[in-house]
C-alpha cells in the first residue's frame, strides 16, 4: 500500500524532453518559417534553428515565447488531464522577514486555539500558522473533501473526525 509520502506513480508522457518536436510542431501548426518565429518570438533566428535540431535547449522563458508565437500556451496537467492551476500568491502567507511558507504545509490565517503549536507553552499566537503532521494534513484534506464533495460522498461514511489534535 502506498504511503502519502511515496513519489505519485508516472503517468503518460510524450517522451523525455522532446523540446525540439515540440517547438518544429509549433512552428508548422502556425503555418511560420524559422525567421518569422525568431521575430514574434523576439529571439535571435539561429536560437530556433539551434532548437529544433536539438542542438539547444532553451530556458523555460524562451520555450514559452517561441510556442507563444505560435498561439500556444505551455500547461501542466495531471494524470487525468486536468489543468494544474498555480496556487495564488498573498502577502498574508509571508513571516516576517517577506518568506513564503513552504507550499507543502497546509497556511492557518488567524489560527484558532490549539492550531498552533506554541499553545501549549502560552507564547503569543501569530497571524499566521500551519499544520506540520502530514498525517494530520491529509487526514484533514480528507475530511474537508468529503464535506464539500457532499453529491459524490453521498453513501459514504465520512473520515475520522481530527477533533483537536494538531
Amino acid at each position: 500500500m502506498a504511503s502519502a509520502l511515496d513519489p505519485p506513480p508516472t503517468g503518460p508522457t510524450v517522451g523525455p524532453f522532446p523540446i525540439a518536436g515540440l517547438v518544429r510542431k509549433a512552428r508548422r501548426i502556425a503555418g511560420l518559417g524559422q525567421r518569422q518565429m525568431a521575430r514574434f518570438a523576439k529571439v535571435a533566428p539561429s536560437t530556433v534553428g539551434r532548437v529544433e535540431t536539438g542542438a539547444m535547449t532553451p530556458s523555460l522563458v524562451v520555450l514559452e515565447r517561441l510556442l507563444g508565437a505560435a498561439g500556444l500556451y505551455l500547461a501542466v496537467v495531471d494524470q487525468d488531464g486536468r489543468v494544474i492551476q498555480p496556487m495564488a500568491d498573498w502577502d498574508d502567507t509571508r513571516d516576517g522577514a517577506g518568506r513564503r511558507y513552504p507550499s507543502h504545509l497546509d497556511t492557518i490565517l488567524d489560527p484558532e486555539p490549539g492550531e498552533w503549536w506554541a499553545d501549549i507553552y502560552g507564547l503569543a499566537r501569530p497571524p499566521e500558522t500551519f499544520h506540520r503532521s502530514p498525517r494530520d494534513r491529509e487526514a484533514r484534506r480528507r475530511r474537508s473533501q468529503w464535506e464539500v464533495r457532499v453529491a459524490q460522498h453521498r453513501n459514504v461514511r465520512p473520515p475520522k473526525d481530527m477533533g483537536d489534535r494538531c
